[in-house]
């Protein structure tokens, strides 16, 4: 199994290289490591897939 995230920006905008990872935690782990310098670049959503299955979207933009 491959855990990638797939990087957007606004109107869906897919962005960034994609990295693999062994485990949905190794995944979520860098997401909290870097979803700081990911929103700094624009990204303003990011949805975790499992294979080519999406486990989630998440939003990284401020509450309104």
């Amino acid at each position: 199994m491959a855990w990638n995230w797939q990087l957007e920006k606004a109107g869906g905008e897919r962005t960034g290289a994609e990295e693999s990872f062994g485990t949905q935690a190794a995944a979520e782990t860098w997401l909290g490591e870097h979803w700081r310098e990911l929103r700094e670049d624009g990204v303003e959503k990011v949805v975790l897939l499992d294979e080519e299955d999406t486990v989630y979207t998440m939003s990284l933009l401020d509450p309104t």
